[in-house]
Formats: structure tokens, sequence, C-alpha cells
């Protein structure tokens, strides 16, 4: 299940974020995030404050990732030819700092994001739904592909 965070999720995100990078420090890092500088709790509690972060549970409560989703663009989209680009700002969701938890990796669970986002994007009246991510971000790249969006 997906749903708007609350405030005892968010030191659970930053450990979310922290076996990312710990992963990522081990292996290869495909989001160009640092520790201690992006994401962290700040990141969390200011998106929770905001209303534009969500977390995805199990039904024993434990929480597998995280998304902000709100219609803040990197200024560098301004640069970007987009299909549709015709749209006022509050038309555009952005999907920022999608996380699923190392443990998790594989079963969907992004999938179930997107498709959340997605539902949440026409709920608010958005009609355009845009990505923020590291363009060497394989692994997002993968998923987005096989949901047939493209980066």
């Amino acid at each position: 299940m997906i749903r708007k965070a609350v405030p005892e999720d968010v030191v659970i995100i930053e450990q979310i974020y922290n076996e990312i990078l710990e992963k990522e420090e081990k292996t290869i890092s495909y989001t160009n995030w640092q520790k201690g500088l992006y994401p962290t709790i700040k990141t969390a509690q200011n998106a929770l404050e905001a209303g534009t972060l969500f977390v995805g549970e199990e039904e024993d409560k434990t929480l597998y990732g995280c998304v902000v989703l709100n219609h803040i663009q990197p200024k560098e989209y301004k640069n970007i030819s987009w299909n549709i680009d015709h749209v006022n700002e509050n038309e555009v969701l952005v999907i920022h700092t999608l996380c699923i938890r190392p443990l998790n990796a594989g079963q969907g669970r992004g999938n179930e994001f997107v498709a959340f986002a997605e539902k949440h994007g026409n709920e608010i009246g958005c009609k355009v739904i845009r990505l923020d991510t590291y363009e060497k971000n394989t692994p997002a790249a993968r998923l987005y592909g096989k949901l047939g969006i493209h980066m």
C-alpha cells in the first residue's frame, strides 16, 4: 500500500536513503547522491511538511520505499524539448527521490510507485508527469523504459 507519509516515517525514510547509499558505496553508484548531502532526513522532513512525501508500506507496516511527488521542476527542464510543453506548472507532476529499499528491489515496487504517481497526478489535475533522475541511473532507466516512459 502507498500512503501519505506521517512524522513517524521520517526516521525510517532516512534509513532507506542510507541503505541505498551504503549499497552504492559497496557496488556502483547509479543515483549520483551523496551521503550527508542528498537525500537526508531534512529532505524527507521538508517533503513531509509540504505534504508531498509518500511511502510504500507492507501489510506488517514495514516501509519498503518512498517518493516525493510535487510540481517542482529542476532548472535544467527549461532546456528540454518536451513532447507536451504547453502546460502550467501546476499541471506537471514531478517524481523525485523514488527509493526502494535494497532488500525489496526487483519486486515490482517501483512500478507500484509510478502507477500511484499517475493516479495521484490525475486526482490533482496534472496533465504531465516528469521524472527527476540522474541520466546515468540505469536501474531507473530500465524501470521507466519497461513502463513506456522515456527519460
